[in-house]
């Protein structure tokens, strides 16, 4: 099975991880295509994420060298068997592809014309979706069985932004799918759907998403591991079609959320959040 990344920047710990875990079970990528460092969506994305400071400190521990000891900081801790290497860790993209012999492209759409031509010739069975653009039609058909991406909830019930905190607001059980993407908002069929319980100690909203995105990459393996062998196979989603998508929580709502996960209420009995 050729696999290829898609990734948000060449700095993302999560594509890195996404990258350097898979080739460490004996499925290297054949090449990753990821934005510019500075792509403007992907910063604000995170500015919104993290606010400006966190994300500038952590801007500067993976691209200024030799900046004290955040140059090998690793943010999302539950990513260290993954990222670090001995006494060093991988500090970008272009670092693991040289250790494990694929090619990394930087490009400024991941719909371009110069991205689709990129990935054409690594001749990808699957592409693993790390964050980025919204992918249109033309990317989608490229890889010859589709785009798996990692969501951080049970699908089809929360479909699209802040799903982990939608799902603590909502008492619905906390859950993992991995599915190939369409041209809907997180409509693909599904591979993979498992509840998420290693939440033993989870300390706050952050600690709890870091664990889930962590947790993501281990099932794409497995997803990519089961599609190769045949023993797993694409389902389409039931309500295809229903509008169930979820949009960024405003910040009271996760305060609500938080509260929830403070007293421990994980993984209720599920039921619907209404609205």
């Amino acid at each position: 099975m050729r696999v290829a990344i898609l990734g948000s920047s060449p700095y993302s710990e999560t594509g890195c991880a996404a990258a350097a875990r898979l080739a460490q079970l004996g499925m290297v990528p054949v090449g990753a295509l990821t934005l510019p460092s500075w792509d403007r969506r992907t910063l604000l994305r995170k500015v919104g994420q993290w606010g400006w400071r966190e994300s500038l400190r952590y801007a500067r521990a993976k691209l200024v060298p030799g900046a004290g000891v955040e140059t090998s900081r690793i943010r999302n801790p539950y990513l260290e068997k993954s990222l670090r290497q001995g006494d060093s860790v991988w500090r970008n993209l272009h670092a693991v592809g040289e250790h494990y012999g694929f090619p990394v492209v930087t490009c400024s759409d991941q719909n371009s014309a110069h991205a689709i031509s990129e990935i054409k010739r690594w001749s990808p069975d699957i592409l693993v979706f790390t964050g980025g653009n919204i992918l249109r039609e033309e990317v989608l058909r490229v890889p010859r069985v589709g785009i798996l991406n990692a969501h951080l909830a049970l699908l089809p019930e929360f479909r699209g932004m802040s799903s982990p905190e939608w799902s603590l607001l909502c008492d619905v059980p906390l859950g993992i799918t991995i599915h190939f993407m369409d041209s809907g908002v997180d409509t693909g069929p599904i591979v993979l759907r498992r509840e998420f319980t290693a939440t033993e100690g989870v300390e706050s909203l952050t600690d709890l998403r870091n664990r889930m995105i962590a947790e993501g990459i281990e099932l794409l393996a497995e997803a990519i591991a089961g599609l190769d062998c045949g023993t797993l196979a694409p389902m389409p989603q039931r309500d295809r079609e229903k509008d169930s998508q979820y949009f960024v929580m405003h910040e009271s709502l996760k305060a609500a959320a938080t509260r929830k996960l403070k007293k421990g209420r994980l993984n209720p009995v599920a039921d619907r959040c209404d609205g």
